[in-house]
């Protein structure tokens, strides 16, 4: 016979009867709690008990059922529960499992069996009325995150100025005292200022006001904090006219106070004459102290001394802040002189970039990979007066190829003529260039060449062909940016551009060129 382990911590009492949604059989009750028994176990005598019920009855010891002698069945030693005399009755727990059950929370509909109450809605149910922890207050389960962040009386908070931890109820009187609490000053109007620092702002803050130290001698005037020294600067002729006064009465006040009793030196024969006859000795120790006012202007000419020497001690000390500040300027300056340079370095190779994109754009707008290509120049006029003047005798057409991995060629026109028809005749020259698949290609180029002079009414072109001199070195494979140019230096005589012409229209003329690629 098993028996029953006593080491679990965490079982429950029965579960209450109103759960049930059908009437409970007895076979189905604890005889200790009287509750829908949980974990059922079955005594030796027949009847059960939850086991929480059982592990209490039997925690001291074997004791009498109490069933028994209900049912007036008692009889030894059956009827004694004994923990190793008890087993888990399987049987009636999956038949508790499977009644029908609903929750007894005010509010919440849920159904379902007892077996799903206990493992998943007992405990969970957001009905449920739970107590606070810390103010020990009965709320529903659902509200317990919030009553304990937000209602609860007694919860903790921490400060969020000095994050210190406090009971709710003294977080408002802390805020009162706490040294990191953010004050206002209501002279410059900077806020956020912590109370423990407050103090060293108001003697240090520009827009608080104070007495001119000189007002012990009779300067009326109140500045700001920030333009006291300012003031003492401005001002520094018109105190030392209030000191005066002071300083020149020092003497004659010393005269009054000392007595005619007392040793005073001769000014002319540097003798001392004796006390007076008929003075009493008290009377000139009581004439030798000093009277009150005298000690009051020598105090105010001690705090000037050092008002005066905190005036120089600061300038000293902000004239060595200030060259202190003019070295780290300097090297500032020259840190973002280097930098400028390197800007300026890296701007010069952009704009080198920038401007070889641009060229490869230009020349990808109008570039064509099947040997054929038409140009269009425009502005014939102009262009044709540069040429006369010398300025811009020859124009190159963009780049085009025979195949997108083929021969790159271009053209040469000379508006002006060129060699013998210098003059007289437009000249275009075809221009073998070095392209990227060079190595790839059979040379020398060998491929006919067909060159237009398009008539715009579509009726007569002006056409002149060859085919390459394979001896030359215009056709080898170029060793530089491109060969020397081949082609028609009496391509078309100028007379047929004049007028209206059928090639000339719209200040625009076309050429157009053809590579046969047979053999290719």
């Amino acid at each position: 016979m098993a028996r029953i382990s006593m080491d679990c911590v965490t079982s429950l009492p029965g579960i209450p009867l109103s759960v049930l949604s059908v009437p409970m059989e007895n076979k189905y009750k604890c005889q200790q709690c009287l509750q829908v028994l949980r974990k059922p176990v079955q005594a030796q005598c027949g009847h059960r008990f939850c086991v929480h019920c059982f592990r209490q009855l039997t925690s001291s010891g074997p004791k009498p059922c109490e069933a028994c002698r209900q049912e007036e069945i008692y009889e030894e030693p059956i009827s004694i529960l004994n923990s190793n005399e008890a087993f888990p009755d399987n049987a009636a727990g999956r038949e508790i499992a499977s009644l029908p059950a609903r929750c007894l929370n005010q509010g919440c509909s849920w159904t379902g069996s007892i077996k799903e109450y206990e493992a998943q809605h007992e405990g969970c149910c957001e009905f449920e009325r739970v107590q606070c922890d810390a103010c020990q207050a009965s709320i529903l389960r659902s509200d317990k995150c919030r009553h304990s962040e937000r209602e609860c009386e007694a919860r903790t908070l921490n400060c969020k100025y000095c994050k210190m931890s406090f009971n709710f109820k003294e977080i408002k009187a802390h805020d009162e005292i706490c040294l990191k609490f953010p004050l206002q000053c209501k002279d410059c109007g900077k806020k956020k200022i912590p109370r423990e620092k407050f103090s060293d702002h108001s003697r240090i803050c520009a827009k608080s006001k104070s007495a001119c130290p000189f007002s012990e001698v009779g300067c009326k005037f109140v500045v700001d904090n920030g333009k006291l020294a300012d003031h003492e600067h401005s001002s520094t002729m018109e105190h030392l006219r209030l000191l005066l006064p002071m300083v020149q009465s020092m003497p004659r006040a010393r005269a009054e106070a000392l007595g005619p009793g007392d040793w005073q030196e001769d000014s002319g024969l540097g003798l001392y004459r004796a006390p007076e006859e008929g003075v009493p000795v008290g009377a000139g120790a009581s004439a030798s102290t000093p009277p009150v006012g005298l000690e009051k202007k020598v105090n105010a000419l001690e705090n000037i001394v050092c008002v005066l020497n905190r005036e120089v001690e600061r300038s000293s000390v902000t004239l060595e802040a200030f060259a202190h500040q003019h070295r780290l300027d300097q090297e500032k300056i020259e840190n973002m002189s280097n930098k400028v340079r390197q800007l300026e370095r890296t701007l010069t190779m952009r704009d080198l970039q920038l401007s070889e994109t641009e060229q490869l754009m230009r020349e990808l707008q109008f570039c064509t990979f099947d040997g054929i290509f038409v140009w269009k120049i425009s502005e014939f006029s102009r262009r044709r007066q540069d040429a006369v003047a010398g300025r811009t005798p020859a124009m190159f057409s963009p780049a085009f190829y025979s195949s997108k991995y083929g021969y790159k060629m271009c053209l040469r026109l000379y508006l002006n003529g060129d060699g013998t028809g210098r003059g007289t005749h437009l000249s275009l020259f075809f221009v073998v260039m070095r392209g990227r698949c060079d190595a790839l290609l059979k040379w020398p180029f060998s491929q006919k060449v067909t060159l237009m002079l398009l008539d715009q009414n579509n009726r007569e072109h002006i056409i002149d062909a060859f085919r390459p001199d394979v001896t030359s070195t215009s056709f080898q494979r170029p060793i530089s940016e491109m060969n020397i140019a081949s082609g028609c230096p009496l391509f078309c005589p100028l007379a047929k551009l004049a007028g209206k012409s059928p090639y000339l229209r719209d200040d625009t003329i076309f050429i157009k060129a053809i590579v046969d690629l047979t053999g290719l």
